[in-house]
C-alpha cells in the first residue's frame, strides 16, 4: 500500500495571524473582486462598478469580522478565557452590511444586484477551492481535508 503524507487538515490560528487556508480565502476573494471591477469598468455603468466594489469591500470585511468573532467565541473552549466583545461582532457584522448596503441604494448609488454580486465573492473561493481538491485528489491520488 502506497504512504502519502500527511493530509491532516490545517490547524486554525487562534494567536491573531491568519492560517493558510485563511490566506488563500482572503486572497481568492481580493482576486474575484479585482477581476469583477476591472470587467464591470470597461462593460457596466458606474452604478455596476460601485456596487460591485462596495459589494466586494464588505464581502472582505465581513470575512475579517468572522474569523475574529470566531476566534473570540472559540477562544472559551481554547485558552479557558471569556469572550470580549468581538464575539458580539458575530452578530453585529450584519447590521453593518445591511445599513452599508441600504443607505447606498437608497441614495441610488449601487446596483442591487452588483451589490450582491460583490457580496458573494466567497462563491468564487468555494469553486476555486473544489478545483484545488479535485486536481490534488486526481493528480497526486491524495485527499485534502
Amino acid at each position: 500500500m502506497k504512504e502519502t503524507q500527511n493530509s491532516a487538515p490545517e490547524a486554525v490560528s487562534f494567536a491573531g495571524q491568519l492560517s493558510p487556508v485563511e490566506m488563500r480565502i482572503f486572497r481568492t476573494m481580493s482576486v474575484a473582486v479585482a477581476v469583477a471591477l476591472l470587467a464591470s469598468l470597461l462593460l457596466a455603468p458606474w452604478r455596476v462598478t460601485t456596487g460591485l466594489l462596495l459589494g466586494g469591500i464588505l464581502s472582505l470585511l465581513n470575512h475579517n469580522w468572522l474569523i475574529k468573532s470566531s476566534r473570540a467565541s472559540f477562544s472559551v473552549l481554547a485558552h479557558g478565557t471569556k469572550p470580549k466583545l468581538r464575539m458580539a461582532g458575530y452578530v453585529l457584522r450584519y447590521f453593518v452590511i445591511s445599513a452599508a448596503v441600504f443607505l447606498a441604494y437608497r441614495y441610488n448609488l449601487v446596483s442591487l444586484v452588483a451589490t450582491f454580486a460583490g457580496l458573494s465573492s466567497f462563491v468564487v473561493w468555494l469553486f476555486v477551492e473544489a478545483a484545488r481538491e479535485f486536481y490534488f485528489a486526481i493528480f497526486h491520488r491524495e485527499e485534502i481535508s
